[in-house]
């Protein structure tokens, strides 16, 4: 009996016969050659069939095979120097587990919404699997550089009776007799992990119910959410260029096919590391009303801006010290200047826009009382929050990385829609 194995490692059986289970992506002959492009998942090979070489039942099954038809095929693993991967299967035999006929995704251009309507089929072709794997690349090194670092992973709620920065793009529900809403942030959650356990950080979805139709936006996305005792805001921002560094130079190493799949430049990607360059928001606000944008001390930037302020840089750039006015209530004000908070909006190069905000949190209760005050914030719902400041409170800060923006930037690709399996858009709940 053939040893069982996966494309991934058929490296290490050369010579041997071995049995694959597999899909065919694609067919093409040569009169007495049949050529099966085959999949499983972990990677692609080329079965060869010879028609000289097999007995009759095995090449008419060959013969018979259709695009996503299933396998069990049945072959001497050969190097192919050739080949994208090294690698080539001599068939000698073929079990057929199931002919598939008219495959809704042939190859020939489809539109999007025809393709998101197949979304559950369209993950199976060669970029949208290679995104996949990137994804869950960067979902590994997002672990690994945390557990590294000393953090401990820490799970907020998903049901919530408030938001974390009092937006009315929440999701309601009703919880029994509460109202209720899906989190849009672990945010305040991961604080009080913080003071518990010191460095933690939170991984889950989070959820805007923004009417948004931008090539950025989602409204159920991934996001990743440490936040850290003891630590100023200038610390923070060490932490942070190192974290994406050390992203994206992990999958520079172990994801390259599938980089080169969907045709990243990944010279770009080399590139990416720390330290990266800061500018403040008033050196950004005079960068756009010197280059053509007119724009007002006060305003928040939008997607033009943070843009042209990208393209001045190869790498990451933070914008630091945004006015209090736009931004969230727990963000502590710079103490030289408290019209500004010292807070971070991290903007990945090539016009993909934010990717990190963070900022140091107010530690002063007084101060966040005053917060509270001005924001109309329920005292009732926030008294557990105010606590963290009542009983111990420290200088802390934190961040958020939003995975699908991550993964679109770190890909190269044009909508944010194709960096999650199954998308959730303004119009689409389905499939």
């Amino acid at each position: 009996m053939a040893n069982k194995t996966v494309i991934k490692r058929v490296n290490e059986h050369v010579g041997e016969t071995v049995v694959i289970g597999s899909w065919v992506n694609n067919k093409r002959s040569s009169g007495k050659i049949q050529f099966l492009q085959l999949r499983d998942g972990t990677g692609y090979i080329q079965g060869v069939v010879v028609k000289s070489e097999v007995p009759e039942e095995v090449w008419e099954a060959a013969k018979s095979l259709t695009q996503e038809s299933s396998l069990y095929v049945t072959g001497i693993i050969r190097e192919e120097p050739r080949s994208q991967s090294g690698y080539e299967m001599t068939v000698t035999g073929i079990e057929i587990l199931h002919l598939t006929e008219n495959y809704p995704i042939t190859p020939k251009e489809h539109g999007i919404d025809y393709l998101m309507d197949h979304r559950h089929l369209w993950l199976r072709s060669n970029k949208q699997r290679a995104i996949l794997v990137i994804r869950a690349e960067i979902i590994r090194a997002i672990q690994q550089f945390f557990n590294e670092s000393g953090f401990t992973k820490v799970d907020p709620p998903i049901l919530t009776p408030t938001s974390a920065e009092g937006t009315t793009n929440l999701f309601h529900t009703k919880y029994f007799d509460e109202d209720a809403y899906l989190t849009q942030s672990g945010q305040l959650y991961m604080e009080a992990a913080a003071m518990a356990l010191g460095r933690v950080y939170s991984f889950g979805p989070t959820f805007r119910a923004e009417k948004s139709k931008t090539r950025r936006h989602l409204i159920e996305f991934w996001m990743i959410e440490p936040e850290m005792a003891f630590t100023d805001h200038e610390e923070s921002l060490r932490v942070q260029e190192e974290f994406i560094s050390f992203i994206v130079q992990s999958v520079v190493q172990n994801c390259r096919a599938e980089l080169e799949t969907i045709g990243r430049d990944i010279s770009k990607l080399e590139n990416i590391k720390a330290p990266f360059p800061r500018i403040t928001y008033d050196e950004a606000v005079k960068f756009l009303n010197d280059n053509g944008h007119e724009f007002t001390w006060g305003d928040d930037f939008g997607a033009p801006h943070e843009t042209a302020i990208a393209e001045a840089h190869d790498k990451p750039v933070f914008i630091t010290h945004y006015p209090a006015s736009f931004k969230a209530f727990y963000m502590k004000p710079d103490p030289n200047r408290p019209e500004v908070v010292l807070c971070a909006d991290m903007i990945a190069p090539e016009g993909y826009g934010e990717i990190i905000g963070g900022s140091q949190r107010i530690d002063d209760p007084e101060l966040l009382q005053q917060r509270f005050e001005e924001h109309n914030l329920s005292m009732d719902a926030y008294k557990w929050y105010m606590d963290l400041r009542t009983y111990g409170t420290v200088p802390h800060s934190g961040f958020g990385l939003g995975l699908e923006r991550t993964v679109a930037w770190i890909c190269g690709l044009d909508h944010v829609r194709e960096t999650i399996p199954f998308p959730r858009t303004l119009y689409r709940l389905y499939p």
